[in-house]
Parts: C-alpha cells; sequence; structure tokens
C-alpha cells in the first residue's frame, strides 16, 4: 500500500496566518505517514493533478474563485477525494462560490465579540472523530454560519446572545462531516491563528477530522 496524498493549498487574508497554519497541518500529517504537497495560492487548483490526492486542505480565506478551478475541485471530491479544513481557511474561502459552499456544507457569516470565552459542545461522541473527547472552552472567534441542514453534526456551540442579541440561544454547529459523491467532507471552525492550533481537543478534533476524510479506497 502506497502512503496517502495530501494537498494543501494555502494564501487569503493574513490575518489567519495561513502558511504558518500550513506548517502546523503538514506537520501533523506526516506523523500520520501522509505525503504532503504544500503550496501557496488557490492556483493549486488548476496546477495540480487533483484526483491523484487522497486529501485536499484549502487553507485560503477570501480569495477570489474560478469557476473552473472550482469545478474541478468539486470533481475530485465526488470521484472520491477527501476535503477537510478548518476556520475561515475552508469555511470562508470562496465567498463567491454558491458550487463550493455546497460541497462544504456551510459559509462563514459573522463572528460577534470577535475573539470571546465560549463553550464547544460535543453531540456526538460516538464518532470517530469526537470519541473520548468531552466539551471544553474554547477562546477564539465564534462563527456564525449558514450551515446544511443534512450535515452530520459532531460538535456545536449556543450563541449568548451578549454581543448580538439576535443570536440568543442559537445553537450553531461547530463542527461536521457529509458526503459529496464519492467523497468524505470534514470541516471544524475552531482554529482561527496558528496558536490555536495548540488546543488539545482542537487539534485533537482537526487531526482525527483530515484522517478521516482521507479517500479510503486507493492502495
Amino acid at each position: 500500500m502506497t502512503n496517502p496524498r495530501a494537498l494543501i493549498f494555502w494564501g487569503g487574508w493574513e490575518g489567519h496566518e495561513p502558511e504558518a497554519c500550513a506548517a502546523i497541518v503538514s506537520d501533523m500529517l506526516r506523523e500520520e505517514g501522509f505525503e504532503v504537497t504544500s503550496v501557496p495560492g488557490a492556483e493549486a487548483l488548476r496546477t495540480e493533478p487533483l484526483d491523484e490526492f487522497d486529501l485536499i486542505v484549502p487553507m485560503v480565506t477570501q480569495v477570489a474563485d474560478d469557476k473552473d478551478d472550482i469545478e474541478r475541485l468539486r470533481k475530485a471530491v465526488a470521484g472520491g477525494v477527501g476535503l477537510g479544513g478548518f476556520h475561515g481557511g475552508m469555511g470562508d474561502a470562496f465567498r463567491g462560490s454558491p458550487d463550493y459552499q455546497f460541497m462544504v456544507g456551510g459559509q462563514w457569516v459573522a463572528h460577534p465579540g470577535d475573539i470571546i470565552d465560549y463553550h464547544v459542545d460535543v453531540t456526538r461522541p460516538d464518532h470517530f472523530i469526537t470519541a473520548g473527547i468531552e466539551g471544553f472552552d474554547y477562546r477564539s472567534e465564534q462563527y456564525f454560519m449558514h450551515v446544511d441542514p443534512g450535515n452530520e453534526v459532531l460538535a456545536t456551540t449556543t450563541f449568548s446572545g451578549e454581543h448580538a442579541p439576535e443570536t440568543a440561544g442559537t445553537v450553531m454547529p461547530v463542527v461536521w462531516t457529509r458526503s459529496f459523491g464519492e467523497g468524505r467532507v470534514f470541516y471544524s471552525a475552531l482554529g482561527h491563528q496558528a496558536h490555536e492550533l495548540t488546543h488539545p481537543s482542537a487539534r485533537e478534533i482537526l487531526r482525527r477530522g483530515l484522517v478521516w476524510a482521507a479517500r479510503k479506497d486507493k492502495t
């Protein structure tokens, strides 16, 4: 059996520290036995052989979308390539592409209060990604997102309404999985900047989620 291959493409808004995050995730995946290709820019969607990878990790907040590039990505995932990522690098990558958002299962809308303390509730303790992980406190942007009700939600957060009264009591998905064609999709809203990837629960969820999403039928 050959080692699984992962493609990370990073860039966009520097506030999310895409290069530093890409380096951390690259090391994480290499520890799991992946051969990792990490490249700057969404141009990778047209220059890399997408269907030859087992996992694709977008890390490109608010970059310009090219319809043909998005279609190449959608075709690769529908054909069995895994898609996994976190926070705005995946959940706010191609803001102008509903086709991309449909595949991911959600799109960032707001983070009332910016960096705040909030709680993450694990709702699927029986899932590989969240097994043995209990609810935990977290300090970051609490993402309010538009999400597909068909997602398999593994963790949520509840908005207090302190920073946006209209959100009081809203239970928002934080971690989910879904299928897109033959491909597995994993998303976590956690991980605003590189230092957050050291949070034990958030890091473990990300690690397991990326491993879970990777194509399983390639030998």
